[in-house]
């Protein structure tokens, strides 16, 4: 029998990528083209490929027919249609529709599948490790014109996000910090003081780590540019990296753009003190904060 795996989120969009493995794992074996599932379905060889890969919902005519093309037989098959109605489950980020955009929720179905979760940041701390207030003052400075229950709604999907941190298998987090970020008094001195004592709480977490690349770094691997990659449980999956633009988002998954980040990340880890000075480093900017 085929087991849905529970080791990275049960969430829709997990859901869809560990379906789409599955009929992935089944194709091959069968050494069937993508080119004839597609043919099978009345789809192109494309649409196979982002089935497989989970980036869109599954109609469930269409894997019942790729089952029956593959030749699986029950119960494998009656668990791979129950599994694809609960892939087309919408998530809960699908209630703030009215106040993102559809490719921030693309993003954040994603972000609950991931099983490693890897961030360099510039200009904010990173979403996940946001306190209520410090969203409040990003929120209010980036939407200025918008209505107070708008701005309410938006610090709710972004602490929504955070629960992903404190599930029974929540993902492993590193993020990488230009010393700028803590030192910005974003909301003032006391909204950054609990920040920073969040931060602190955050990095005794084991599975979040933080590391902060100091004013005095010689070099800056990133020019500036914040991004994240996000790595899934499912091994045929290559690591995303998303980049966050003012009106859109870049979602890369080439093995070399994918290469070109992760190399700029494991040079922004180099650069940075390692993870274990972090709660000193945030001490010390406590205390200066008086």
């Amino acid at each position: 029998m085929i087991a849905a795996r529970q080791d990275a989120g049960t969430g829709p969009a997990a859901l869809r990528i560990r379906l789409g493995a599955q009929l992935r794992r089944l194709r091959k074996d069968r050494q069937i083209t993508r080119e004839a599932a597609g043919w099978e379905i009345r789809a192109s060889e494309s649409k196979i490929s982002r089935m497989e890969l989970g980036r869109v919902p599954f109609k469930e005519r269409d894997v019942a027919d790729l089952l029956t093309f593959y030749g699986v037989p029950s119960p494998d098959r009656d668990d791979l249609l129950a599994l694809a109605r609960q892939a087309n489950a919408p998530g809960w980020w699908q209630e703030y529709a009215d106040v993102a955009p559809p490719w921030f929720l693309s993003y954040l179905g994603l972000e609950e599948a991931a099983s490693l979760i890897r961030s360099y940041e510039v200009h904010f701390v990173p979403g996940l490790l946001q306190t209520g207030d410090y969203a409040r003052a990003v929120i209010t400075h980036g939407h200025a014109d918008a209505s107070e229950e708008e701005i309410e709604r938006r610090i709710a999907l972004r602490q929504g996000r955070q629960r992903v941190l404190h599930r029974a298998d929540p993902p492993q987090v590193w993020a990488v910090l230009d010393e700028g970020v803590l030192r910005r008094r974003i909301g003032g001195r006391g909204v950054m003081r609990d920040q920073i004592r969040a931060l602190i709480e955050a990095a005794h977490l084991p599975h979040v780590h933080i590391q902060i690349v100091p004013f005095h770094a010689t070099t800056h691997a990133a020019a500036g540019l914040p991004f994240a990659i996000l790595r899934f449980a499912e091994t045929e999956l290559s690591d995303l990296v998303y980049v966050e633009q003012l009106s859109t988002a870049l979602y890369l998954d080439k093995p070399g753009d994918v290469d070109l980040y992760a190399e700029t990340m494991e040079r922004a880890c180099l650069e940075a003190e390692p993870p274990g000075r972090t709660p000193a480093i945030l001490g010390k900017i406590l205390d200066e904060l008086g």
